[in-house]
């Protein structure tokens, strides 16, 4: 009698006869139920725990305390008080005695300058300063603030220590090497036919060493040292010959 197959036996699907037949799967409920450790620690990165924010929370609150203690109340004591000096204090007087003695001392020492007099120059000696200063550089001027009536200060026209022991015997060397290096002076006015005469003479002469001219007119300090210059060799206009220091 052949048997009749359900749809449901129909559909079943065929298995080799030699193949095993599955397993079937038991899933614990238990495993299900908690997450596995990685998942934890991915919840504690968002979702960070009451206790470590309560840990963070106190540690800021006890550093913010410890700031104001230090700042507020703390500060003041760590500076020490400077002591007073009492009045009546035993050392004030050996103090006082050796201030006024260091004082007394500074004061001398600043009072002991040189007290030795300037070098004075005669006439002559005067003129061959100032020849002198006028020939070393022709920027040498004589200052605007200088008197030409009176004598003229030595320490304007003179290289040396004019208090120095030695300064009168330094300014016979001066005298002596200016009209050495210097025999025949000419003070000459540019534009006056006088001077363009007698400094034609000179050139023809071919003096050794030649001949030194000052364009006095032409200076900057003409108005100081023209009447210098006349005080000095008693003349009262330009040109002014000088030969070895003498007219």
């Amino acid at each position: 009698m052949a048997h009749r197959r359900t749809d449901s036996a129909r559909h079943l699907p065929s298995m080799p006869p030699s193949s095993p037949l599955p397993l079937p799967v038991i899933h614990d409920s238990s495993s299900r139920l908690s997450p596995s450790p990685s998942l934890s620690s991915l919840v504690d990165i968002i979702h960070p725990r009451k206790n470590r924010q309560r840990t963070t929370f106190l540690a800021l609150f006890a550093l913010i305390a410890v700031s104001v203690y230090i700042f507020l109340v703390a500060q003041p004591t760590l500076v020490t008080p400077i002591p007073l000096q009492h009045p009546n204090d035993d050392t004030a007087t050996w103090r006082h005695v050796a201030n006024s003695y260091v004082l007394k001392h500074r004061k001398a020492a600043g009072q002991a300058p040189n007290e030795r007099p300037q070098v004075s120059l005669d006439t002559a000696q005067e003129l061959a300063a100032i020849t002198s200063f006028m020939a070393a550089l022709p920027q040498n001027v004589i200052p605007s603030t200088v008197d030409p009536s009176l004598p003229i200060d030595p320490q304007l026209v003179l290289d040396f220590d004019t208090r120095s022991p030695r300064a009168t015997a330094e300014v016979d060397e001066v005298v002596s090497d200016v009209w050495t290096r210097n025999p025949v002076v000419l003070f000459s006015k540019l534009h006056s036919p006088v001077s363009r005469e007698i400094k034609q003479l000179i050139y023809d002469m071919k003096l050794r060493p030649s001949s030194t001219v000052f364009e006095v007119d032409q200076r900057a300090d003409a108005d100081v040292l023209m009447p210098l210059l006349f005080r000095l060799t008693s003349s009262d206009t330009l040109p002014i010959l000088l030969v070895g220091g003498n007219q």
